[in-house]
């Protein structure tokens, strides 16, 4: 469940410089009769789902959202089912229409957009990789990945090169003149990406894509996510039921429930100090140690202690920490930029571990 922690400072150090690639402020999403009488409302909007439907029938399922989606960064919308998380990725690009809000990417207000500029923005800047494949069935694996090429007016030559780059980038090479008919789950939903990656978007929009697959191709997949953005630094948006696989993927983390988000932070954040006892719950069996990173249990070092002892980086997690004290029985040194910036010992590492202080593990 480790995740890029030294690439989240460096892109919250970036964060004041760089302009979100979407931002979005007070947004709601209201189904029902009247629905735009309740984003206007105090006493409605505080009002809870049941009691909502009860005085006016209608449901909010996205409830004054506000965030900023950093670029490069895997941004992940996580929440039960219900939770309005599918709704609100969505209207990112309204194929459902927001009630009320603003929704800006690269500055450019999204509700504002006409027919036109719409399409131009689903085909070329925010392209969607969904749970069902949605794979032409007639069509070759190389054929399907090219298809937004083909939308896009591209020539057959210039469209099916491009399509033969990503699908071999993406782990199909050596299929792409099969139907989706004769792949595996876990391939087609790679043709799934490959087709949204070919069109050479600014954001990737993820919608539960490995929900439906079983757990050993659903690891391979998150695993493909990861490189694929190790390497190209694309902005994602990943939206998720799965707690390990938000802290898996996520840079940050929004926690959605009843059309809210409850905190949005770091994997380490959201686990080292969760906002309520909602979050409290929903984090309680999540390993710690594989989550924290030994930022959280620095302390200076003392005496020779930043000369002597293995060292690490800061963005290493607490499990590896303790590894390293135990091989050693010495406090780790965490070095940043060639300087020991503070030492971590058993003792707070156990602390972190534990969810308590040092002087508490050592009573």
């Amino acid at each position: 469940m480790t995740k890029k922690a030294v690439d989240v400072t460096e892109k919250a150090a970036d964060d004041g410089a760089t302009p979100p690639v979407f931002s979005v402020t007070d947004l709601w999403k209201v189904f029902g009769p009247k629905a735009g009488r309740v984003p206007g409302d105090a006493e409605l909007g505080a009002l809870s789902p049941a009691e909502l439907r009860e005085r006016t029938g209608c449901t909010a399922a996205v409830r004054d959202v506000s965030f900023d989606v950093r670029k490069g960064e895997v941004f992940v919308v996580m929440g039960l089912s219900g939770s309005g998380k599918s709704t609100l990725v969505r209207c990112l690009t309204r194929l459902i229409e927001p009630t009320s809000g603003s929704i800006v990417i690269d500055g450019e207000d999204v509700l504002s957009m006409d027919t036109a500029r719409l399409r131009e923005l689903r085909r070329h800047r925010a392209s969607m990789v969904f749970q069902h494949f949605g794979l032409l069935p007639h069509r070759s694996v190389l054929d399907n990945v090219a298809y937004g090429l083909e939308i896009q007016g591209l020539g057959k030559a210039a469209r099916r090169s491009r399509a033969a780059e990503i699908v071999a980038k993406v782990g199909l090479e050596g299929l792409e003149h099969r139907r989706p008919g004769q792949l595996s789950g876990g391939q087609q939903q790679r043709v799934g990406l490959a087709r949204a990656l070919a069109v050479d978007p600014e954001v990737l929009l993820f919608d539960e894509p490995f929900s439906a697959l079983d757990p050993l191709i659903r690891r391979d997949m998150q695993e493909e996510v990861i490189r694929l953005h190790r390497e190209e630094g694309r902005t994602m948006i990943f939206i998720t039921h799965d707690l390990n696989e938000a802290l898996k993927l996520g840079d940050r983390i929004a926690l959605m429930r009843d059309g809210r988000i409850v905190q949005l932070g770091t994997p380490e954040e959201i686990v080292g100090a969760p906002a309520d006892d909602y979050v409290r719950d929903f984090v309680r069996d999540v390993p710690r140690e594989q989550v924290m990173t030994v930022r959280t249990a620095l302390r200076p070092a003392v005496g020779d202690e930043a000369e002597s002892g293995p060292s690490i980086a800061p963005g290493a997690t607490v499990f590896e920490a303790i590894e390293a004290v135990a091989r050693t029985g010495s406090p780790a040194r965490v070095m940043e930029a060639g300087r020991c910036v503070g030492v971590v010992d058993h003792a707070a590492l156990l602390a972190v571990v534990a969810g308590v202080r040092v002087g508490e593990v050592a009573a």
